[in-house]
């Protein structure tokens, strides 16, 4: 049976040792100390975790790339069965890592994170001494979308005789897959410790790994096709946090928005002057379902959007919009559900003079903005996000939304939030 190696991807010691309590509790049968909690932490880490878990396995993800040698014996002293090696280092790093294995009682695990020719290399590795491959598709790289693929895994598993892990994404819903393909250590970090329910998260992996078929209604890597979904599970606080504070669209408010209510679709541009409302509400009939069209009026007073022209865009599929400018009729659009976001609020509108354009870059909130960008928008605020990275950022979102989760189950067992996040210790050195 195929072992589960729970990835403690943590900053915090405390928190990884009561995480991997519970995931031992559902099954977890390997502990892994993840490079952030090593790096956070130090060989420390690997010490506590041998003490608290005597009769498991534990593995120190040190992603060694050189001095071989002295990593695996600062690591091993410290208690770790298993040691990581990338696959990118020189053959004599991995040479020097497994002969200090042997000093010192550790297997080496090879890493093949961004490596070429991943069953080139894994033949190679194996007779350099290493005792495992590691199939891994790195955080950075899932965060587009990507996921281990699994005839790769299948081709390392048929050219080498040692134990094959998969790592990246791993799910209760694709556990199986990989197991299938041959797959000997399935290692999870998000799909368990981002989770309110560990003890759940691990047994339902395990389950998976048997061959049963589970739907957690887990957050998944998202796709290019699948970014309604995604921006829809998240809030513009998460993507912020994601984003590192880009395209925030300073000074725009939601006005219309009922409580929880939510704007995501792609951007249709409009450019037009202070109170001419002819090419905003002319951008309704070229506007694709899912649409949300966004004016940029330079924050001019008077209104150029209304009722009648929501009304409209409702019936033709749009979204809703966004205005570096004024909108009127609020109780009316309120009323009708759709979503209104600008500057201000006027009741006087201007005349349908024509100026402007539809489908041109333009500037809203201080951002800039083009057609197919992605808007998002709720009670905290809108957001855009560059088309070409909004898969990226959308799966950061999640993750960022998942790390809350797990924070604020941490919270409710009696935590606070300084306490968890052991705000005090990691304050900078004065």
């Amino acid at each position: 049976m195929p072992v589960l190696q729970v990835a403690l991807d943590l900053m915090q010691l405390n928190r990884s040792i009561a995480i991997a309590h519970e995931a031992v509790e559902g099954g977890a049968d390997w502990i892994e100390v993840g490079t952030p909690l090593i790096k956070s932490e130090g060989a420390e880490a690997i010490r506590a975790l041998r003490r608290e878990f005597p009769g498991h396995k534990i593995i120190a993800d040190t992603k060694t790339m050189d001095v071989g040698s002295f990593e695996v014996e600062i690591v091993a002293k410290a208690g770790a069965d298993i040691v990581t090696v990338l696959g990118l280092a020189d053959d004599a790093t991995i040479e020097e890592a497994v002969m200090a294995g042997r000093k010192y009682g550790a297997e080496i695990m090879v890493d093949m994170i961004n490596v070429p020719d991943r069953v080139e290399r894994a033949k190679q590795v194996e007779k350099l001494g290493a005792a495992y491959i590691c199939m891994h598709m790195g955080i950075d790289t899932q965060m587009r979308g990507e996921e281990p693929p699994v005839d790769v895994l299948r081709r390392i598993v048929e050219s080498v005789s040692i134990p094959v892990a998969v790592a990246g994404g791993i799910t209760a819903e694709n556990a199986g897959e990989y197991v299938e393909a041959g797959a000997t250590d399935v290692i999870v970090g998000g799909a368990i410790i981002k989770t309110d329910d560990i003890v759940s998260a691990a047994r339902n992996i395990k389950s998976a790994m048997a061959g049963a078929k589970v739907d957690t209604n887990l957050a998944r890597k998202y796709g290019e096709d699948d970014l309604f979904e995604a921006f829809s599970r998240v809030s513009t606080c998460n993507i912020s946090d994601a984003y590192h504070k880009q395209g925030v669209m300073f000074g725009i408010l939601p006005q219309s928005l009922k409580h929880k209510q939510k704007l995501v679709g792609r951007a249709l541009t409009v450019q037009t002057t202070n109170g001419d409302w002819a090419k905003p509400v002319e951008a309704i009939d070229r506007a694709r379902d899912g649409d949300v069209i966004v004016v940029d009026v330079g924050g001019a007073p008077v209104a150029v959007w209304g009722e009648l022209a929501s009304c409209s865009a409702m019936v033709m599929g749009v979204r809703g919009i966004v205005i570096d400018g004024a909108a009127r009729d609020i109780d009316d659009i309120r009323e009708l559900g759709f979503p209104v976001f600008s500057r201000t609020v006027a009741p006087c509108a201007g005349e349908p003079k024509g100026y402007g354009g539809i489908g041109i870059e333009i500037t809203v909130g201080g951002q800039r903005v083009r057609t197919g960008d992605w808007i998002v928008g709720d009670e905290s605020g809108i957001m855009v996000i560059p088309k070409e990275v909004a898969v990226e950022v959308a799966n950061r979102a999640l993750d960022v939304h998942e790390r809350e989760n797990r924070t604020r189950e941490e919270i409710l067992r009696g935590s606070t939030l300084s306490k968890v996040n052991e705000l005090a210790k990691w304050e900078p050195v004065k």
